[in-house]
């Protein structure tokens, strides 16, 4: 492996543009969805993160923000050769810290089915019932963050 790097990236720039890309291909594609000039658009407010191997974009995440003190986490994506590796958990920890670091004090997500073990082991909490969105189940969680 090259040196891991993980960073905020500009909406629009070159970086951002593999995210879209990265994305489309783990979480919108295999479920037949893509994504609509619309819903890119309304990402310009939005914080993206990205974890890079050397120069090849390898998972990233994105923060909308909710309110003054919560964001949104969405999209989270891990190039499938890496899943597995910690990549996930490394890329939700800087944004964790990120957050802090802004003022956040909770970060809430839709969970899909089967990333709610994941979220749980990094102490996120179910809220409420199961929902389905974009056709799969999926659970509201939501972690508190301390300021340390």
């Amino acid at each position: 492996m090259k040196i891991i790097t993980i960073k905020q990236v500009s909406y629009n720039s070159e970086d951002y543009k593999k995210t879209v890309k990265l994305r489309d291909k783990i979480l919108r594609k295999p479920l037949g969805l893509k994504f609509s000039s619309e819903q890119l658009e309304k990402e310009y407010l939005d914080i993206h993160i990205a974890c890079f191997n050397g120069q090849d974009l390898i998972g990233c995440l994105i923060f909308s923000p909710v309110d003054n003190v919560t964001f949104q986490m969405r999209q989270v994506a891990v190039d499938e050769n890496y899943q597995g590796k910690q990549i996930g958990t490394n890329i939700v920890k800087y944004s964790e810290e990120f957050a802090i670091s802004n003022g956040i004090q909770k970060i809430i997500l839709h969970a899909r089915e089967v990333a709610v073990p994941f979220y749980l082991n990094l102490g996120y909490k179910k809220i409420g019932e199961q929902f389905v969105e974009i056709g799969l189940p999926h659970w509201m969680m939501e972690k508190r963050l301390e300021n340390n």
